[in-house]
């Protein structure tokens, strides 16, 4: 894993989901430079300092992208806006829960990408889900050609949203394999909490339902392949769904979490890493709970102990080796407890490949193959 600033390894995990979702080297380090002291004080001092360095980049790269786009060369302009959209995305994730200038900074991430996402002509559409008085939104993948296509559903974990999905380029992969795409911001992550106000729950049969109702009314969707994968808290959202939906016809999870209820008190005793700074302020958010007590009572029901052995369908399961978040013992349990799956597979990222870190933050690039080719395999379409 690339680590930029010393024994801190929550700033790092956000540089490098930002490289590998198409970051420059020189961008990033010109952002990080003068965060160096920041950093060594810890994951949640300095945070504002983050925020002030990334937005400055982003801005520079608007700015850019608008000279482009007044010669009228709008692919570099897109280009540019990608990834002032990933910079101010990345920088807002950084910040607590009501931090001057998140909310701004989410906008203006929002703003970038659907500029960025029209003038490159990106195949990303979209869409809108209604969902308890708000919406699901997503960003739908189509695969080209005549006739019906498998498409798989793809959800956040704990502090993801559909952009860094998209950028994970998970649904480039599958595209080249004849599979559609549509990344979601499930309740409790991106659109979802930020713009509506929908918390996660640990039912997430409840929204991914919603989620097929509506892909069974695309023409282009085969509604018997459907599939359903999910990163790093999605490693429990995907297997939860896939048991309580029949619709679904194969699950993933790129980073197993079979008891997150547990992996809460192991870090309230500082066991394992954290993804983001101001963790517990950041799950209480994302849960709706007004105080501790009720956080973990809201978290009590992600366990997969009794859930997993309810699906019946295809399902990959992969972890990193080194995962410093989610420990491995994790997918070992979630992989035994697939009893009824016809085609159930467990795959461990080593140090031979890569992708060891948590959700193969280290490389992306193993994980994202491995999977679009078993989903492919699994689903009867195209591998090369």
């Amino acid at each position: 894993m690339f680590e930029y600033f010393p024994k801190n390894y929550v700033w790092n995990l956000s540089v490098d989901i930002a490289i590998e979702s198409g970051a420059q080297i020189g961008e990033i380090d010109e952002m990080c430079r003068p965060l160096r002291d920041s950093a060594a004080r810890g994951e949640d001092a300095g945070t504002g300092e983050f925020l002030k360095h990334w937005v400055a980049m982003a801005d520079k790269l608007v700015d850019l992208a608008a000279e482009d786009e007044a010669r009228g060369r709008n692919f570099s302009a897109g280009t540019k806006l990608q990834r002032a959209s990933l910079y101010y995305t990345t920088a807002e994730r950084m910040q607590g829960h009501g931090h001057p200038g998140r909310a701004d900074t989410y906008a203006k991430a929002q703003d970038s990408f659907r500029r960025a996402m029209a003038l490159g002509k990106e195949n990303a559409e979209r869409i809108e889900i209604p969902y308890q008085g708000g919406v699901i939104a997503g960003l739908y993948t189509r695969a080209p050609g005549p006739g019906r296509k498998p498409v798989v559903v793809y959800v956040n974990g704990l502090d993801s949203c559909k952009e860094l999905l998209y950028w994970s380029r998970l649904p480039e992969a599958l595209l080249r394999r004849g599979v559609s795409t549509l990344c979601i911001d499930q309740p409790g992550s991106g659109e979802a909490l930020r713009l509506h106000n929908l918390p996660a729950t640990h039912k997430s049969e409840e929204w991914a339902s919603k989620v097929v109702d509506w892909l069974e009314t695309q023409e282009d969707v085969d509604p018997k392949r459907i599939g359903l994968t999910g990163i790093s808290l999605g490693g429990y959202f995907t297997p939860r769904a896939v048991a309580f939906e029949p619709r679904f016809a194969l699950g993933v999870v790129w980073g197993a979490n079979h008891n997150w209820a547990e992996v809460q008190h192991k870090r309230l005793a500082r066991e394992g890493e954290n993804p983001v700074p101001h963790y517990w302020a950041h799950v209480s958010w994302v849960f709706g709970a007004k105080d501790m007590d009720d956080f973990f009572a809201k978290a009590e029901g992600m366990n997969l102990n009794g859930v997993v052995e309810r699906i019946k369908v295809p399902f990959l399961v992969t972890h990193g080796q080194n995962d410093r978040q989610i420990s491995l013992d994790y997918a070992h349990q979630t992989y035994d407890q697939l009893v009824n799956s016809p085609k159930r597979e467990l795959k461990i990222f080593t140090p031979r490949e890569g992708g060891i870190e948590h959700v193969g933050v280290d490389n992306m690039s193993y994980g994202r193959d491995y999977i679009a080719d078993w989903i492919a395999e699994t689903f009867g379409e195209q591998v090369g």
